[in-house]
């Protein structure tokens, strides 16, 4: 039966309408789409504005560091001094854009060596004498009322806090920022830098009488100076470092072995004995958590540590490749040294810089 030409003309009707809905819908998910990709487009264009806007330290562009007279200079990215805009600390003398410390006297230039992902770097930095003078003659002990002994931690903690000492030391702290466009490798930095700080022993390392046999260990200046240390002390270097920058830092003293090594609070499962601290050797270039590694004499670290808590700052997160390297590498000791393990050992030490021996005490 034929069709009327009304009812022909409905059908065609419906049929553009069911057309156009079917346009109309998909125009729709063309803007939605295009909406969602331009949108997560700027957003992560605003996100990274957002990070390049800050200098290493976290401080905004064109404006003052907390540290006096530090500045995040928006045409270079680096903190700079600018004492004529940020000041100057109440004891240090404004001249020009720097704050001179009375003890900035005796200058010299040492240069420091640091590794990252395989790559030898150089930092030149500025040392001064009379600093070391006025630290090596504070007193050495410390005296408590009604006969109190104190702590190892005491010694620590002020070893590390003289804030005399910690203006002439906030200028490494600033090339480490400078040196690094992530957070993870500023601390790789600094650890290195102090590892590869030559181990010795000084001639100012002396026995405190009356200190329960503590031994007296030169300030962290003292160290940079002399570029030479003994465990204690290099340990003292870092955790300034570290400190400052805002993480965690805990002293890790293993008592029967008479050594001291750094720990930098992470997560627990990565840890020295769940302490929340990961172990960090500063007598020799080495890998973060690796704590299996031979000393002279074929020595291991056997004891559980005194864990001396003196920052409680941020942690670093479970994403460090040291981690999985420190494994590595106490896995490819054990055994026999196959060719394939010498290779894989051999990129691992030069990864790091490692050295063949590391020294206790």
């Amino acid at each position: 039966m034929a069709l009327k030409r009304s009812e022909i003309l409905s059908l065609d009707y419906s049929k553009d309408i069911h057309h156009r809905i079917i346009v109309s819908a998909l125009i729709a998910v063309i803007i939605v789409f295009l909406f969602i990709f331009a949108w997560n487009f700027f957003d992560s264009k605003l996100t990274e504005e957002k990070e390049i806007l800050k200098c290493g330290d976290g401080s905004f562009y064109d404006t003052c560091n907390l540290e006096k007279p530090y500045y995040c200079d928006s045409s270079t990215g680096k903190l700079i001094e600018k004492a004529s805009l940020c000041g100057c600390p109440d004891f240090l003398t404004k001249f020009g854009d720097s704050c001179i410390s009375k003890y900035s006297t005796g200058e010299k230039e040492i240069t420091m060596n640091y590794i990252l992902r395989g790559k030898e770097e150089i930092m030149k930095f500025k040392v001064y004498f009379g600093m070391v003078n006025y630290l090596s003659n504070l007193q050495k002990k410390i005296n408590y009322e009604n006969g109190e002994m104190p702590l190892r931690a005491d010694f620590k903690v002020r070893n590390i806090n003289n804030e005399e000492q910690k203006q002439l030391l906030l200028p490494l702290l600033m090339q480490i920022y400078n040196s690094a466009d992530n957070e993870e490798d500023r601390i790789r930095i600094a650890v290195s830098l102090v590892q590869n700080i030559d181990f010795r022993i000084s001639n100012e390392t002396l026995v405190l009488p009356g200190n329960n046999g503590l031994l007296y260990s030169r300030y962290p200046y003292e160290v940079l100076y002399d570029e030479a240390g003994i465990c204690s002390e290099k340990s003292e270097l870092l955790a300034f470092l570290l400190k400052e920058m805002g993480y965690g830092v805990a002293f890790l003293y293993y008592g029967e072995e008479n050594h001291e090594a750094l720990g930098i609070k992470c997560p627990i499962e990565y840890s020295v004995n769940n302490s929340g601290y990961c172990f960090i050797e500063t007598t020799g270039p080495s890998i973060i958590t690796d704590d299996e590694i031979s000393y002279v004499g074929g020595l291991k670290l056997y004891s559980n540590p005194e864990v001396i808590i003196v920052s409680k700052g941020k942690a670093i997160d479970e994403n460090w490749y040291e981690y999985n390297d420190a494994e590595k590498i106490d896995g490819l000791r054990s055994g026999d040294i196959i060719l394939f393990k010498k290779s894989r050992f051999n990129e691992l030490k030069e990864k790091y810089g490692l050295v063949e021996a590391y020294y206790l005490g």
